[in-house]
């Protein structure tokens, strides 16, 4: 069970990446269509890392359009520092494959226990009856080389 301060702060989550606004600027590396697809997958993975951060946890990312989608609005530096303020109380970094610091890369543990974590973190931020986009959107959105087929744990 969880306790309460817990799912008070996975609430707080929920209402910031409920409320944050997509300017077109999020999408200019991210081509992938249905666009609304790829906005539901970001704002999954955002919630599942305030999960992951709330237990210092490193977690995967399973889609590459998703990931394109988190590079632009991480490039819209002042809106994503206000929204990790209001959702996460801190910044949450990026940290792409080879351009983590010294030791990260260890600590954060491979690819695979990284996308088990993120299956966790999942199960801690979906609502009722919600579908987690992140595992095969790259193929619904016909990512050449998709990264989560496959991948789900």
């Amino acid at each position: 069970m969880l306790s309460r301060t817990y799912s008070r702060r996975v609430d707080r989550v929920q209402a910031a990446v409920d409320a944050l606004e997509l300017p077109p600027a999020v999408y200019r590396t991210c081509p992938f269509e249905p666009r609304e697809l790829v906005e539901t997958g970001l704002r999954q993975w955002l919630r599942c890392c305030g999960a992951a951060m709330l237990d210092r946890q490193v977690i995967g990312m399973p889609s590459f359009a998703v990931d394109e989608a988190w590079h632009g609005l991480i490039l819209c530096t002042e809106r994503y520092a206000a929204f990790c303020r209001r959702a996460y109380g801190r910044f949450l970094h990026h940290h792409p494959q080879g351009g983590e610091l010294a030791g990260s890369a260890r600590r954060a543990g491979s690819m695979a226990e990284q996308l088990r974590r993120t299956a966790v973190a999942w199960s801690f931020v979906a609502r009722p009856g919600e579908e987690c986009v992140l595992w095969d959107l790259d193929v619904r959105v016909g990512v050449p080389e998709p990264w989560g087929a496959g991948t789900r744990p």
